[in-house]
């Protein structure tokens, strides 16, 4: 198996035409049938199945399909970090965030790349559910998530980066009886879904039972998406104050919560024995602003 054949492979399962893919890969309708014939002897399975009209993924091809784009994009992200070597960078380093933790990320990085542009990042978003998993990859440095997704492993140790506050989300012309969510009975709620973050569902529907409510909700599997519907009418929200401030849309508007309380508290997890001298490098940026509070005037995270 190789990277043309893997290529030829993902073209052709998207198009569904052998003449396309080879335009697409530059190489003749020939070499593509070749390739997809090499590959399914290697597989011992057929990929496709073909007639004079029509081509189709067979189950196997499309059990396969997934892993072929994850290979190609590894591959991609690897030819980019190497060039970035070579042309006198200085290492990289990847983190993992999931839905509601990007926002104390997304300022790390900010001065992390100030101070050292030549060091490459990669950056992944993962549901709350692959958080355990991910962290068994050594690919990546360091995992940003709420606190009470850090793992009971000896091998990792983690820092309290800051706290938060739930708000509630609302349409500009929103009309609601106040910010007291005993009031908002007959609302409807649009809310992360709690496979994407498990943490923040129930802590929400904590806050549901202690004003004693039983909401019609509906479940979203983004932030953006979910701002989207609040701006479009479609209900009302309860989010993370920083995360909403960061993907806030126009539609919208953001009210505090009263009389109950909705403090949530954000964590990075990494290994303790590591070894990137780069990932070392963003670690102490880290530790500085979360020791030092020393944050831009516009972060407001409290600690």
């Amino acid at each position: 198996m190789d990277f043309n054949q893997i290529n030829c492979f993902i073209s052709v399962a998207k198009t569904l035409n052998f003449s396309e893919a080879a335009r697409q890969n530059f190489v003749s309708q020939s070499t593509v049938s070749r390739y997809i014939s090499e590959l399914e002897k290697e597989f011992g399975v057929k990929l496709f199945t073909r007639n004079h009209r029509d081509v189709l993924l067979t189950n196997e091809g499309k059990t396969l399909l997934p892993y072929a784009i994850e290979i190609t994009e590894s591959l991609e992200k690897a030819k980019s970090v190497i060039q970035r070597m070579n042309k006198g960078g200085m290492g990289k380093i990847s983190i993992t965030f999931d839905a509601v933790s990007g926002a104390f990320a997304q300022k790390c990085l900010k001065r992390f790349s100030k101070s050292y542009p030549d060091i490459a990042v990669d950056i992944t978003e993962i549901s709350g559910r692959e958080n355990v998993q991910t962290l068994s990859d050594t690919a990546y440095d360091f995992h940003f998530m709420l606190r009470d997704m850090l793992p009971e492993n000896d091998d990792f140790s983690s820092i309290l980066t800051h706290k938060d506050t739930l708000s509630l989300i609302v349409p500009k012309d929103f009309k609601g009886m106040g910010r007291s969510l005993q009031n908002l009975q007959n609302e409807k709620f649009i809310l992360l879904s709690e496979n994407i973050s498990p943490i923040l569902y129930m802590e929400i529907m904590d806050i549901f039972r202690t004003c004693h409510l039983s909401p019609s909700i509906i479940t979203y599997d983004s932030v953006k998406a979910i701002l989207i519907a609040v701006g479009s009418g479609l209900g009302i929200t309860i989010l993370p104050t920083q995360i909403t401030k960061i993907q806030m849309c126009d539609s919208v508007k953001i009210l505090t919560i009263d009389s109950i309380e909705t403090d949530i508290s954000y964590a990075m997890s990494y290994r303790k024995d590591i070894a990137n001298p780069a990932a070392s490098l963003f670690l102490n940026i880290v530790k500085n602003i979360t020791k030092n509070k020393d944050l831009d005037e516009d972060e407001v995270y409290s600690l």
